[in-house]
């Protein structure tokens, strides 16, 4: 029964009900009423990992995410990764998170997984990382392509949050399992390809006012091209590094 996910669930419908938001969700059969499988979701917002497990509730199933370590440094969250099987990826060294990630969809659970690994400021999808698709291969399990959008209008990277009754509606699409056949690259290939129709497909269905900062450029939007996101990624990067070295050299 899994108390403390119970809750968590009823919580999220109570959440997206106050705050007026309406989700459209897409293609939920194409997500496995049974067994391990990876679900791929594109990462536009803080919040985008709501509306992904909500979708996977609906098809009677739970989803285990994974989220970086020093998310466990925040004591009601680390309690909440402890109790709702989250499994914690340092990104230093990720082969222990790995190894558990592949471990779960052996036992025939459906694992959360962001491709891109971090937050797109572009609202475009980044460049894959490959852990994905190589757990996919490794436990032999469909890897799933999930796309949510609008989530970015209400918590993104560096823009104030917007989290009261708002009413943003939000698109969750699922496509159809990938089989995990072939080599790495070609998987990742075709699970690229298969979330950028997703993708594209919702956009295209979605209201964007010119001018908006959560609409991608080439929609007529403000949000940073994918070359400019991807400097101001790599800043993000220095800055942080330089912080790091910072505590640790007080220590």
């Amino acid at each position: 029964m899994e108390p403390v996910f119970r809750t968590i669930e009823i919580a999220a419908r109570v959440a997206v009900r106050a705050t007026g938001t309406r989700i459209d969700y897409r293609g939920l059969d194409n997500i496995p009423a049974s067994g391990g499988a990876v679900i791929a979701i594109n990462h536009t917002s803080y919040i985008d990992f709501l509306p992904a497990a909500l979708a996977v509730m609906y098809r009677n199933r739970r989803m285990r995410f994974m989220i970086k370590a020093e998310m466990e440094e925040v004591k009601v969250v680390g309690w909440l990764i402890k109790h709702t099987g989250t499994i914690p990826v340092d990104r230093r060294a990720g082969a222990g998170a790995y190894a558990v990630a592949v471990e779960r969809l052996r036992a025939g659970e459906l694992v959360g997984v962001y491709p891109e690994a971090t937050i797109s400021r572009s609202f475009e999808l980044k460049e894959f990382k490959t852990g994905a698709v190589r757990m996919a291969i490794e436990a032999q399990v469909p890897i799933v392509p999930l796309i949510v959008w609008g989530a970015q209008r209400a918590w993104t990277k560096d823009h104030p949050r917007a989290l009261g009754r708002k009413k943003f509606p939000m698109i969750v699409s699922v496509g159809e399992p990938i089989r995990p056949g072939g080599a790495t690259g070609e998987l990742g290939t075709t699970l690229r390809t298969a979330m950028t129709g997703l993708l594209e497909h919702a956009q295209l269905e979605y209201p964007h006012p010119e001018g908006a900062f959560w609409v991608p450029r080439r929609l007529g939007g403000a949000a940073p091209t994918p070359e400019e996101a991807k400097a101001l990624d790599e800043a993000e990067l220095v800055q942080r590094a330089r912080r790091r070295a910072e505590r640790e050299a007080k220590s």
